[in-house]
């Protein structure tokens, strides 16, 4: 069995969980989540804990069982406390500002770069150099932050641009004089 798949999700109080033949629907105090699984897995819901089964030992179920596990589990997660990440703006004069639901990026380009806030993501701007995104689902939070961190990717030179709080640049060295004869 799956270490991941066979572990119960319990649910929190406040948050409804709902199954109509795998389509999972998750219902807390942040908003509200739907979201549709393999019917070939067993999804049971009973007095405030989830449990994923699957029926035999072949390798699509078994990848499917950790998976759907923590999807459901990300849900609840999200629908509870919500999912944010932090990127930072590295560089001379690059900064970022809000200003109503839209984000504008200084970038060292010719143009303002523009980010508008969807429905489910949300964008602070708590300094010049920090943006935070965030959200109830945990894809759409890091495809957003993905989306502007391509805006302006790290250089490895310099380390100039936009990264995750806590990420790592590996710096390369830049051009060393003609070696002597």
């Amino acid at each position: 069995m799956s270490r991941i798949g066979r572990m119960p999700i319990t649910v929190p109080a406040g948050v409804e969980v709902k199954n109509d033949n795998n389509c999972i629907t998750v219902k807390g105090p942040k908003g509200e989540l739907t979201k549709s699984f393999s019917t070939e897995l067993g999804i049971e819901v009973a007095e405030g804990v989830i449990t994923v089964t699957r029926p035999s030992d072949d390798k699509k179920h078994r990848s499917l069982h950790g998976l759907t596990r923590t999807l459901i589990a990300n849900m609840v997660e999200g629908v509870t406390n919500g999912f944010s990440k932090t990127l930072e703006i590295e560089g001379v004069g690059y900064r970022a500002a809000k200003t109503g639901n839209q984000v504008k990026l200084n970038l060292g380009f010719s143009h303002d770069v523009i980010v508008s806030e969807t429905d489910t993501i949300k964008l602070e701007v708590p300094a010049p150099n920090k943006i935070i995104v965030s959200g109830i689902d945990k894809q759409a939070v890091g495809q957003f932050a993905a989306e502007i961190r391509e805006k302006r990717p790290p250089e490895p030179y310099k380390g100039k641009g936009i990264r995750y709080a806590g990420e790592r640049i590996i710096r390369k060295e830049g051009k060393a004089g003609k070696g002597k004869k």
